[in-house]
């Protein structure tokens, strides 16, 4: 838990990553681990009761480290984490775009 109730977990029973303040699930990213070490990034849910807080962000930032530090390669399906990345710089090494989703040059 962080000084301001936050506590974000991986949940690999349930496929997905969860943001907590204090007891209540505020939001989640679900994934699909897939051969190759590969994360594929496909849904992310903010509860309509904490949106406005930063908390996707915040989300998205954790689970892409969090991919990052454990050596798996990032695909990004989920919309919402594909355009963090598009905006945050620092993980070009560890993504693997999908043909529909790639960055603009």
């Amino acid at each position: 838990m962080t000084d301001d109730g936050v506590r974000i977990a991986r949940n690999d029973d349930a496929s997905r990553y969860e943001l907590f303040l204090g007891s209540e699930l505020a939001a989640f990213a679900e994934y699909r681990l897939r051969p190759g070490d590969r994360i594929v990034f496909i849904h992310t849910v903010v509860d309509p009761t904490f949106k406005g807080q930063g908390l996707g962000s915040r989300l998205a930032r954790y689970v892409l480290d969090d991919a990052v530090a454990r050596g798996e390669r990032i695909v990004p399906r989920c919309p919402f984490i594909a355009a963090y990345l598009r905006s945050h710089s620092g993980y070009e090494a560890s993504v693997d775009w999908p043909v529909d989703a790639a960055p603009s040059a």
